[in-house]
């Protein structure tokens, strides 16, 4: 069992940054996905960036592509969202997850019903 906690979320104004961690309870020692979401009051859950924590290789939605950088830190078991640029339609509750993959696999899941392992959430709102 992987226990996932998000922090640093909060307000920020349009156009400004914020970066938003997931840390992972233990190590997972095999190939394994990390991905964020947002839902926003009122709208469905949606996908927002995915990292293969072995490949290191990411996926991003359109919306946020340019702007938003996933990435990890072993050492850590952690896995970062930074957010530049940031606009007020980002607002939502941001989500972190994670899911197990085949040895080797090169796959990015970006459902959500893909994913096992879920985070609480941190709040992100951008003022305009």
């Amino acid at each position: 069992q992987v226990q996932l906690v998000e922090s640093g979320g909060g307000l920020v104004q349009a156009g400004g940054s914020l970066r938003v961690s997931c840390a992972a309870s233990r190590r997972a020692f095999s190939s394994y996905a990390m991905g964020w979401f947002r839902q926003a009051p009122g709208k469905e859950r949606e996908f927002v960036a995915a990292i293969n924590w072995n490949l290191r290789t990411t996926k991003y939605a359109d919306p946020v592509k340019g702007r938003f950088t996933i990435s990890a830190d072993n050492a850590k078991n952690t896995v970062y969202l930074q957010m530049n640029s940031l606009k007020p339609e980002d607002t939502a509750v941001y989500y972190c997850a994670l899911q197990y993959l085949s040895p080797g696999s090169v796959y990015l899941p970006d459902r959500g019903s893909e994913y096992t392992y879920w985070g609480q959430g941190t709040q992100v709102t951008v003022s305009s």
